[in-house]
């Protein structure tokens, strides 16, 4: 059972490669599928209120946590294919929002870093 991203991502490679799947995992087809599974998982929350979607029934969440399971091996699945470290690459983005949005400026307010 994988433990970590890296030990996820050969698990996903060992998948698709037992399966000569590699020919249809394309940068763009990967992320193409990520989209559509992103979508699925909107779907999920499509109508419900705010209070709804922190309170979701234990069937719902079942259904929730099977396509956040989609949007992540897709995801991870992406990464291999354009030779993206993805912890580096979040933890660089976190560096930068963290200078994007400083907490004395940021907090308790949603506007984007350049609205006033």
């Amino acid at each position: 059972m994988p433990d970590s991203l890296a030990d996820l991502s050969r698990q996903l490679q060992k998948f698709a490669n037992d399966r000569e799947w590699q020919q249809f995992h394309s940068p763009k087809n990967l992320a193409s599928a990520l989209i559509v599974e992103a979508g699925e998982l909107l779907e999920h929350f499509q109508w419900m209120t705010e209070e709804q979607s922190r309170a979701l029934p234990q069937e719902k969440l079942e259904a929730v946590a099977a396509e956040v399971s989609d949007v992540l091996l897709y995801l991870v699945q992406l990464t291999n294919a354009l030779g993206i470290d993805p912890i580096a690459a979040a933890q660089a983005k976190l560096s930068l929002n963290e200078l994007k949005y400083p907490v004395d400026r940021a907090r308790g307010s949603s506007k984007k870093y350049d609205e006033n």
